[in-house]
Formats: structure tokens, C-alpha cells, sequence
């Protein structure tokens, strides 16, 4: 089961120019081949369909607690999404003012007729996720194998994408993803070392550029985020101490397991967006639950 928090896993900064095409770009970490849903959903069913699980657990919980923050992985891109499409087509009432022509010249149009100006599980240009993107073998090896690939190449992505745009709160997003990424490629490098006796975090880092190049990723890594490996349960996935534990292969600092999730951060507010009736509930009065909150003695701001 997944105990869903109401925070993101970092604070992301708002955007100095918002901008549809850095968002166009920005959803290829999303819901491209090697974004952040393929991660989630391959690393989701291997754990579902785990087969062994008494004798090889260590394995189990590291593929689960990966799985795990994958759910958050997904939120902060739509949030960085979200905020680089906030306030990009003209607000109001009047349809007859062509209040989405900006969406005209827009690399993915879909976000201003498909959505309220949000994010969408597809990739950059437009394609929406498939399950195709996920593998699942069987075969813990193989598996191991194609999840240090599918996270290799998903830091390639996250550079080029860093690369393309140079908005504060894309670099944010994507400097933590290159952490957050980072560790869970040499974590499966781990494993297959575990596994087979290869020692496969002598290929890191692919590609070869460590993540100290980026400033937003280096700041991270001085928060020790990229030794870090959480559980994303309070009580379970203990043993994947038994893989991630002895020396960084970039930096050589302990590997260390923390029980239960990352410290989170409020995520933002997003603004109405009335041209595109989202949310579109102008006639409701939020008093309403004020006075029934006070009543059942319930939080309720606005």
C-alpha cells in the first residue's frame, strides 16, 4: 500500500519567465521512455510480481523503497510543469479575446486544450505514456540489469533537459532529480554487484559528467541526498541496508538507509486560470465549509 504525503521533496522556486515549451521539454522527464513514470511502473510491477521473496528480500525492499519515491518523483515534475505553464495565456472571462493564442505557437498545444493549462502524462512532443515502457522479466538479473540502464539513460535525459532551459525552477527540479536519480543508478549497481560479482560501479558515471558540474545538483549532494536511500515505510524495507551501505563510488562517504520519507516541502499553490475554466467553480462559497469545519473541529483555510 502507499501512505501518500501531502508534500513534495523539495521547494521549488517559481518561474522568473514562465514558458509552454520549457514545459513541453520539461515533460519528457515525465511521461517520455525514460521518465519519471516508466521508473515508477517498472520498479511498481517487479516488486508486485517479485517471485523468491524470503530468500533474496534485501533486493525486494530496495526495488520497493525506489518504488516509492518514484510517486514523488512524478508529483515534483508536474509541479515544475504546472508552474512553468501558470500565467501563460491571457486570464479572464471573454472568449471572444482569443485568450489561448499563445497556445497556437506552443510546442504541445495539448496543455491548453487538454488540460487547464497542466501537466499530462506524455513526453515532450506530445506522446502519451504507454505500459509498453514497462519490463518485467522475471528474472532478477535481467531485471536488475534493464533498471540501472532505464535510470542511466534517465540521467541522460535530466542533462540535456537541464541543458535546453534555463528557468530556475526547472534547473531546481531537475539538479534534485540528478541526485535523487544518481543514487538509485549506483544502487543498482549495488545489487548487481551483490547479485553477481561484477563490479559494475566501476562503468559510473554514465554518461560521464558527474553531477558537480551542476550547481542546483551540487547543493543537493552537500545535503548528503545523494547517499541517502529511503524506505518510504516506517516499519518495512529494512534489508535494503544489506545492498546500500559501504562507499559512494564518485566520492567515497558512507551509503546510509533512512527509515520512512524524505522531509517535505508545502507544494505551491497554483493560480486560477478563468479563460480556460479551471477550476471553474466561481459560484462556490467557501464559508460554507468554514462554518461546518469549525463545527466538526477540522483545519479549514482559503
Amino acid at each position: 500500500m502507499i501512505l501518500k504525503i501531502d508534500q513534495l521533496p523539495i521547494e521549488l522556486p517559481r518561474p522568473k519567465n514562465p514558458s509552454p515549451n520549457d514545459a513541453a521539454a520539461v515533460q519528457e522527464l515525465l511521461g517520455g521512455k525514460f521518465g519519471e513514470m516508466s521508473t515508477l511502473m517498472n520498479y511498481t510491477y517487479q516488486s508486485f510480481n517479485f517471485r523468491g521473496r524470503k530468500k533474496l528480500r534485501p533486493f525486494y525492499d530496495l526495488i520497493c523503497s525506489i518504488a516509492g519515491e518514484e510517486y514523488g518523483h512524478i508529483e515534483v515534475v508536474a509541479y515544475t510543469t504546472n508552474l512553468l505553464l501558470t500565467g501563460t495565456s491571457k486570464r479572464g472571462f471573454d472568449p471572444t479575446t482569443t485568450p489561448l493564442a499563445n497556445g497556437v505557437d506552443a510546442r504541445n498545444t495539448s496543455h491548453f486544450i487538454a488540460s487547464g493549462q497542466s501537466a499530462l502524462p506524455m513526453d515532450s512532443m506530445g506522446r502519451f505514456w504507454s505500459g509498453d515502457n514497462v519490463f518485467n522479466s522475471g528474472n532478477l538479473k535481467l531485471d536488475l540489469l534493464h533498471n540501472f540502464f532505464l535510470e542511466c539513460g534517465a540521467r541522460a535525459n535530466k542533462m540535456r533537459v537541464y541543458e535546453m532551459v534555463d528557468d530556475p525552477t526547472a534547473r531546481t527540479m531537475v539538479g534534485y532529480l540528478l541526485v535523487r536519480g544518481g543514487l538509485h543508478v549506483v544502487a543498482y549497481a549495488k545489487a548487481l554487484e551483490k547479485l553477481t560479482g561484477v563490479e559494475v560501479t566501476k562503468l559510473l558515471p554514465i554518461p560521464d559528467l558527474s553531477n558537480e558540474a551542476f550547481p542546483e545538483a551540487k547543493k543537493f549532494m552537500e545535503q548528503k541526498l545523494h547517499l541517502q536511500l529511503y524506505t518510504f515505510s516506517q516499519e518495512d524495507y529494512k534489508q535494503a541496508g544489506l545492498i546500500w551501505n559501504g562507499p559512494h563510488p564518485e566520492d567515497g562517504q558512507e551509503c546510509v538507509v533512512i527509515e520512512g520519507a524524505i522531509p517535505g516541502h508545502t507544494p505551491p499553490d497554483l493560480d486560477e486560470e478563468p479563460q480556460l475554466n479551471a477550476p471553474g467553480a466561481d459560484d462556490f462559497d467557501p464559508q460554507m465549509f468554514a462554518d461546518m469545519a469549525k463545527k466538526m473541529g477540522i483545519k479549514y483555510e482559503y
